[in-house]
């Protein structure tokens, strides 16, 4: 019996070579080309597998795990052919079972599926991130800013002891999403909602695969990764989880699927804590700012929300802020320390410009062009997720001869992309230069006709852009 097992499960792994010939459109053309393997899932540094086969297999390839097919996009001309041009058929959601699912039920913008409810949803996120709306939070913004560098500098002695920045940075983050999101901000994480909601973060970035771990390691400045800096490590994103793509696991009862089922009840439990406590300021007649809570309270009936629609909302949109912007404030406190040269140039732009008796604020970007490329590289080398969140095509599609079948998951490989030689000069260079002269936000740059000129891919592309794209 065992032997029959492992020739079967042989023949299952290896049956990407008769796939690729047998799954073609109606003219003959097939899959696109990659691996003649089945994966149960992808170990640590996905992203340099992915790069090693666009490598070998070309800008657009596919990779079976367990019963999904993946097609991933290394090239920017591809990437705006599928997700921007043909939009339509690229923009919807694979239903993965422990995020989509479990843990938010189909729900929350994130994990709709393309159609009227994703586009309501969105639409009402939308609100609360229009240029015009940000800069309502402008004061606010700057505050948790220089409230940010101030413990830095208090808590490391002027810079003669070493802190971890995680707490600071999380902090710093948590505080701008809650203002945005609830209207309040906190002094600390001891506050039992907000300790509850930080551990619900770590929790759902766990469970679907999305965590970056923070793990320290050095590497030598040999390593094309390290850019002469301390490595801070990622999990593997949508590679991660088997349960995900191997259908059979879903109906065995195991742990994974316990904490997915209490994740989602804790999430509407918390966050719907925090909703009624702006819903009760509102009752009594209370001064309460705009914020997103807010706006979903005032039009639930109007916009035909229910209670489960609401905690998933406040809480997507809530946890992907704090993830991002965290790790990207990181990474620049990890990298500027081993770039002396760029941080004495970035400190003479802030002298010149701001002065020694303030702190920068937002109105300041626009005569800070070299601290605005510095903020773009880092976006560059280490954006929060290599892989973006993947696509989902909701109907048959072939690309150049390539055939690309509806229910396919489609990556945005911003790994490859963000290191192609083609559009940046020595992509492994940590170099904020070359982005001296741009002066379009990253909307705006992803707007451009000539893709080849976008600044980076961080936030995604297409109509599944990341709606945190618009405070870039």
């Amino acid at each position: 019996m065992l032997a029959i097992a492992t020739v079967v499960l042989g023949l299952w792994s290896l049956s990407p070579v008769v796939l690729r010939k047998v799954i073609t459109d109606a003219n003959g053309n097939q899959v696109p080309p990659g691996p003649n393997l089945r994966y149960m899932f992808l170990q640590k540094y996905p992203e340099r597998a992915l790069r090693s086969w666009a490598a070998k297999y070309g800008h657009l390839f596919s990779i079976w795990m367990g019963t999904q097919l993946f097609v991933v996009i290394s090239d920017p001309r591809v990437a705006r052919d599928l997700l921007v041009t043909n939009g339509a058929v690229f923009s919807s959601r694979k239903r993965y079972f422990m995020k989509n699912q479990t843990i938010l039920t189909g729900r929350a913008i994130t994990a709709s599926e393309y159609g009227e409810m994703w586009r309501h949803h969105r639409k009402l996120a939308m609100q609360l991130l229009t240029p015009k709306a940000i800069e309502g939070y402008a004061q606010s913004l700057n505050y948790e800013a220089h409230i940010l560098i101030r413990t830095l500098i208090d808590d490391g002695r002027s810079g003669t002891i070493p802190v971890n920045p995680h707490h600071y940075a999380g902090r710093y983050a948590l505080n701008n999403m809650l203002l945005i999101s609830f209207g309040i901000r906190t002094d600390n994480i001891e506050d039992p909602l907000i300790a509850r909601a930080l551990h619900l973060a770590m929790e759902f970035m766990d469970l679907t695969g999305k965590q970056l771990c923070w793990l320290y390691s050095f590497l030598p400045p040999s390593d094309p990764d390290s850019h002469g800096c301390a490595k801070l490590t990622r999990c593997t994103g949508p590679w991660s989880n088997p349960i995900d793509f191997f259908e059979p696991l879903q109906w065995i009862p195991s742990n994974m699927c316990t904490r997915g089922r209490k994740l989602h009840q804790d999430l509407i439990e918390v966050y719907g804590a925090m909703i009624l406590r702006v819903k009760a300021k509102l009752d009594a007649g209370e001064f309460m700012p705009d914020c997103l809570v807010k706006t979903l309270i005032q039009d639930q009936e109007k916009e035909n929300l229910d209670w489960e629609d609401l905690c998933m909302l406040s809480a997507v949109f809530t946890l992907g802020g704090v993830h991002s912007t965290s790790g990207i404030i990181q990474w620049f406190l990890a990298l500027i320390p081993s770039h002396t040269e760029i941080a004495h140039r970035a400190q003479e732009e802030l002298d010149r410009v701001v002065g020694h008796d303030r702190l920068p604020t937002a109105e300041d970007e626009p005569n800070l062009p070299y601290v605005r490329a510095i903020i773009k590289e880092v976006q560059r080398v280490h954006a929060p997720f290599w892989m973006a969140t993947p696509h989902c095509t909701s109907e048959d599609f072939t690309y150049e001869g390539q055939f690309i079948p509806k229910g396919t998951v489609v990556v945005l490989n911003c790994y490859t992309l963000h290191h192609n030689s083609d559009r940046y000069e020595n992509p492994w260079k940590f170099n904020p230069d070359r982005y001296l002269g741009d002066e379009l936000s990253c909307v705006e740059s992803a707007k451009l006709p000539d893709v080849m000129e976008r600044d980076h891919w961080a936030f995604g592309a297409g109509r599944r852009t990341s709606l945190n794209h618009g405070d870039s």
